[in-house]
């Protein structure tokens, strides 16, 4: 199996990429969130999963580890497929879909193109240990922060700011202080504005 791929950038979509790797040109599917983590410059390493199905050998690229061991969790549900896995991690960051199965927020994981209801209640159910044991993740810590979380964002659509525009400026702010209050969750999400 192959592990991870370390190149030169020859092509970056937001949904693929091709490494040229010692001459041989590798295609990877990847998320938004991996096309956003990529640096400009030519050389990049990406964390790997490939897939073998009967038609094809299929290679998913990361920019984190987190990121595929997060996608390989999701893979693991039942009724969820790679696609459907690299949708998550391309509406949400891993740390979201982690903190949205911990914390139970059906409504987050529902929030991504193609989850029903059936398919978040099942995501829940299935990962919330494994992610509790794998992270040692407080349930505590992660639901008031994503209700903070919430509450900053819905203070912001108020004022005007895009839903999508407003998280990634709250992402931001959380990534400095995870367990911000709301109030500081907003004064840092304005200077990401």
């Amino acid at each position: 199996m192959i592990a991870q791929i370390q190149g030169r950038l020859v092509e970056k979509n937001p949904t693929d990429v091709i490494i040229d790797c010692h001459g041989v040109g590798y295609f990877l599917n990847i998320s938004l969130y991996t096309y956003s983590q990529l640096p400009q410059t030519e050389n990049v390493t990406l964390f790997t999963q490939m897939l073998v199905r009967e038609d094809a050998h299929i290679l998913y690229g990361f920019s984190t580890k987190q990121e595929r061991a997060v996608f390989n969790l999701l893979l693991s549900v039942s009724g969820v497929g790679a696609s459907t896995a690299r949708t998550m991690l391309s509406s949400l960051t891993p740390d979201q879909v982690r903190d949205a199965v911990v914390s139970e927020d059906i409504a987050t994981i529902q929030g991504v193109k193609g989850i029903g209801a059936k398919t978040a209640q099942r995501v829940i159910l299935d990962l919330k240990d494994k992610i509790i044991k794998l992270y040692g993740t407080d349930t505590h810590s992660v639901g008031s922060s994503n209700t903070n979380r919430n509450e900053a964002l819905s203070a912001l659509e108020t004022l005007g700011f895009a839903r999508k525009i407003a998280e990634k400026a709250c992402d931001a702010a959380l990534k400095d202080e995870p367990l911000a209050s709301v109030e500081e969750i907003i004064k840092k999400a304005f200077k990401h504005l």
